[in-house]
């Protein structure tokens, strides 16, 4: 892939990638939006600043748009708040103009507006580990259809100390 406009993606996608004005993929991504656009589990190790998050957005967007679902459908867990912002961010802007809705699940911001948007029907769950486990654990969210999961920087989550999150919360899908 030498370009986004290869990708056999839906042209709101596409037309949100042209307007970020990104045009080459970086070798991460040239890498794994291909075959997670065919729902392959991929595994991506790359640098800050190479365009991870983009590599699991643009498949996670265009999955949820080709079969949308009722609740949250996709997961995305990060090791701290300021991570899961940017990864927000990114999901907004390539999934602008969908009917896609992302929610923030990280300590330090409103716990009723977190939930009140799971309530509402968000598709994406963008979470730290500490603060989407205390929900599981009081049953304020249901994880049973989330399709796709994405450990972003799940060795920094390790050394963290939230290994036993990750797997309770793996025990919750």
């Amino acid at each position: 892939m030498k370009t986004f406009d290869e990708l056999a993606i839906s042209p709101l996608i596409k037309g949100n990638i042209a307007h970020a004005k990104l045009i080459t993929p970086t070798p991460v991504q040239a890498g794994a939006i291909p075959p997670a656009l065919l729902g392959k589990d991929v595994l991506g190790t790359a640098q800050t600043g190479t365009g991870k998050t983009l590599a699991f957005a643009v498949p996670i967007l265009e999955r949820l748009i080709q079969s949308p679902a009722a609740g949250v459908s996709a997961l995305v867990l990060v090791p701290t708040r300021e991570l899961a912002m940017q990864v927000y961010d990114t999901f907004a802007r390539i999934g602008r103009g969908s009917r896609l809705s992302a929610v923030l699940v990280v300590g330090g911001l409103s716990e009723s507006r977190q939930l009140d948007e799971i309530r509402r029907g968000a598709q994406i769950v963008i979470a730290t580990p500490g603060r989407l486990n205390d929900y599981i654990k009081r049953h304020l969210v249901n994880l049973q259809n989330v399709k796709v999961l994405v450990l972003d920087e799940a060795a920094r989550m390790v050394d963290m100390g939230f290994l036993p999150q990750m797997r309770s919360i793996m025990n919750a899908l």
